[in-house]
């Protein structure tokens, strides 16, 4: 161990990890905060490269490089999160939504029902900047997309940011001041920067927590320097769905027999850890795009205007809808060659995969697996092939038609059950995989292993109906509400 002693360290800058750190920096305590990528400062330090800082395009830069492996036979698939501070809210698509009240009230957990959270959303949506899009900033793939979805008889809605969404139509809220994503870095971190009792290092990954008799003591980091033993009396982990586990399971806190077997001394018997992995099943329709497309896009940009990927936003009820409410996000997108698309993802999810360890080194990637369409009852599938369909009879409308062209991916007259099965995608929303009452405790408290909580998107039992930026933000904030008293 080392001279330096934290009140508390923060292992990962990602989404959640700015909540946390802040927020126990004001509740007096001394904290350091970790991250394996780079921090570029605050919003007006100038030194943030321009696509984290442009909402109007998805990034690429700054990535894990994490991809599927043998749960997708024939193809790999890019699981991309986003190494730098800020993590993924500094790589998303600015689209917010909150789920449904169902959601939370379904967790069945105390302290994490849809009134109680409310005023955390409300509070964490300001901090976020979210704003709405103006009539004249709409563009025209995406007015196309709103007046298509009008015309087949849903209503035009406005009701992303609530908890009582229903199936309709609309423009998204976004967080984007002024053309900037505005991430978790900008909204929470730089108001605490200046703080005495904050020290930030990046270019740092978190090997392992250190446990003495029960009891978390710090962490293994390998920074500039090297490797180093840190100590602290609270080590919270914020490295998300796919970094928070495999740090517990390079800990020695997971299913023993899985530990063993690559070596690892288990500290820990906790079956928890790793599973009930999930994300929102997808499928990305791709058109090849159309010339009045191209002009209506280049006049519209020409009035100094962006043109943003995401803006038009549909939910809809597909018929294994249960209860009311919705189980489909359906919105135009843009794919990675440019081409017009859209995009479809079941948000009622009933597959579960697992993250497990490929190997002890902790900068290998884990093994990640979604178990993408893999619930018995096929739920899934039945919900995606029905979005399926919702998205070609949008593509059918004269409103989008005549912007989209033809179906270029999967493909006129593919059927929409042999697409998904084989072009299943993500939506960039992994959670669950060291859940409050399967891993951890309503409190983030991990099972087994005090002074240790999980304060990310790992902690959901079951994913909400939304993009999961504010939601993951909500979580941390209910978790560093708990820890600060």
């Amino acid at each position: 161990m080392t001279h330096e002693r934290w009140d508390a360290i923060v292992c990962g800058g990602g989404t959640a990890g700015p909540v946390m750190a802040s927020r126990l920096v004001e509740s007096g305590r001394r904290v350091l905060l970790l991250e394996a990528g780079p921090d570029y400062g605050s919003i007006d330090s100038g030194r943030w490269p321009s696509e984290l800082v442009d909402s109007a395009t998805i990034p690429t830069s700054h990535d894990w490089g994490y991809a599927s492996g043998d749960e997708l036979p024939g193809r790999a698939l890019l699981y991309e999160r986003a190494r730098v501070m800020g993590g993924c809210s500094a790589h998303n698509g600015c689209t917010v939504s909150w789920g449904h009240r169902a959601d939370y009230d379904g967790w069945a957990l105390p302290g994490w029902s849809a009134d109680e959270l409310l005023p955390l959303f409300r509070n964490v949506s300001q901090r976020m900047r979210v704003r709405r899009f103006g009539d004249d900033e709409l563009a025209p793939l995406h007015r196309g997309f709103i007046e298509a979805g009008v015309a087949l008889g849903l209503p035009e809605v406005d009701d992303l940011d609530t908890l009582v969404g229903i199936p309709g139509v609309g423009a998204e809220p976004s967080n984007s001041p002024d053309g900037v994503r505005w991430n978790a870095a900008f909204a929470y971190l730089d108001p605490a920067r200046a703080h005495p009792g904050l020290e930030i290092r990046d270019h740092t990954l978190v090997d392992r927590v250190l446990v003495e008799h029960g009891h978390a003591v710090g962490v293994r980091a390998i920074g500039r320097g090297g490797a180093a033993d840190l100590p602290a009396d609270l080590v919270v982990l914020t490295a998300g769905a796919y970094g928070t586990p495999a740090a517990l399971l390079r800990s020695g806190i997971g299913p023993a027999a899985e530990l063993r077997a690559l070596g690892i001394e288990v500290v820990v018997d906790n079956p928890g850890v790793g599973r009930n992995l999930h994300d929102h099943p997808a499928l990305q329709l791709i058109y090849h795009g159309s010339d009045e497309l191209h002009l209506r896009t280049a006049a519209f940009a020409a009035g100094g205007r962006p043109v943003p990927d995401e803006q038009g936003f549909a939910k809809a009820a597909s018929s294994r809808c249960a209860g009311g409410g919705f189980d489909l996000h359906v919105f135009p997108d843009t794919s990675l060659d440019r081409r017009p698309g859209i995009f479809v993802a079941c948000v009622t999810p009933r597959s579960r995969g697992a993250i497990s360890l490929s190997s002890r080194d902790p900068w290998a990637a884990p093994r990640i697996d979604h178990g993408y369409l893999s619930d018995d009852e096929g739920h899934d599938l039945a919900v995606l092939v029905d979005g399926v369909t919702l998205a070609r009879r949008f593509a059918a409308r004269p409103e989008l038609a005549a912007l989209l062209g033809d179906e270029a991916k999967p493909g006129i007259g593919t059927d929409p059950s042999t697409a998904i099965v084989g072009g299943v995608i993500h939506y960039w929303h992994p959670v669950g995989s060291c859940a409050m009452g399967i891993a951890c405790d309503e409190r983030g408290r991990v099972l087994g292993v005090d002074g240790l909580v999980v304060a990310d998107a790992s902690l959901f039992p079951q994913t909400p109906r939304a993009t999961t930026n504010i939601p993951t933000l909500v979580v941390a904030t209910r978790i560093a509400e708990l820890l600060s008293g």
